[in-house]
């Protein structure tokens, strides 16, 4: 490789580090506010979460008999597939379609025909027409800009859709955040709903229900799962940029790497061109 080819190389080389340098910084401001909706959310649908298990343990047996818990032979799966809008986020976009292909697959006996694709992202919508699901129901904008009330009416379609019975099963497949390193690919039964009843709390003495326990339960449901879909688009929202901050801060890294090889290539090969000079010069001097 000539001396020109490896300066303009490397010129290149920091141009583009420049650009993954910048996308770092801009992945990493989006994640801190990321997070810290996460972290907000969080406790609040904990907090909901155990008062409907608290209270389901208080209500009568008939509260089996809820229809958000009906169990039926899945013959209908609803799968509601996040991702992300665009790439540059490492493995992000890839482990989730290999894990949607994973689940696809541990439903041997259900037919193709016969599962519903709720895509979350423009990748996943992609990855699913690809391999020949169009999805039923396609956001792109609502991964991007998570907003509680368009996560309540795509709750409320996941809702009705199982209600109705046109699906037995509804699954949710998202990157759960741990920390800015770790995004775990998870997979979660939305509906049926499975509610763990606990033992009854000392504290549920000192409520008074009216009517009962069992209406209570019925009406806390909804709201549960609306939480639970908002708070899953914020979760793989903060994966995401973690995610992408990542990838930019290896490709930085890579760079730097390859900035120093190519910096030696370029000074051994100056030096053997002047070395060869001082040579011709010095045989010409003495012929």
């Amino acid at each position: 490789m000539a001396l020109k080819e490896i300066k303009n190389r490397i010129q290149s080389v920091r141009s583009t580090q420049k650009i993954t340098s910048a996308m770092k910084m801009v992945s990493s401001a989006k994640l801190r506010k990321a997070q810290r909706a996460v972290e907000g959310a969080y406790p609040y649908e904990q907090k909901l979460s155990a008062m409907l298990s608290n209270f389901a343990s208080s209500a009568d047996e008939n509260m089996s008999q809820s229809p958000y818990l009906e169990k039926r032979d899945v013959h209908r799966v609803a799968i509601v597939v996040f991702s992300s809008n665009s790439s540059l986020c490492g493995s992000f976009n890839t482990n989730i379609a290999k894990q949607l292909v994973a689940v696809l697959h541990s439903y041997k006996h259900v037919s193709k025909t016969h599962f519903k694709i709720f895509s979350i992202g423009k990748k996943i919508s992609q990855f699913c027409k690809k391999i020949g699901h169009k999805p039923v129901f396609e956001n792109n904008e609502i991964n991007d800009k998570p907003d509680y009330q368009k996560a309540a009416a795509l709750a409320n379609k996941l809702v009705e859709s199982f209600l109705s019975k046109e699906t037995d099963e509804v699954v949710l497949i998202y990157h759960h955040f741990k920390n800015k390193a770790v995004q775990v690919v998870t997979t979660r039964k939305f509906l049926p709903l499975e509610i763990k009843k606990e033992k009854k709390q000392s504290f549920s003495a000192d409520y008074i229900v009216e009517p009962n326990s069992q209406k209570l339960v019925e009406q806390l449901i909804p709201y549960v799962l609306r939480t639970e879909i908002y708070t899953t688009l914020l979760d793989s929202l903060a994966s995401e940029h973690a995610a992408r901050t990542l990838a930019m801060q290896t490709a930085t890294d890579n760079a730097d790497d390859l900035l120093q090889e190519l910096s030696l290539q370029y000074n051994k090969q100056r030096q053997q061109a002047i070395t060869s000079e001082l040579l011709d010069i010095v045989g010409g001097s003495m012929a």
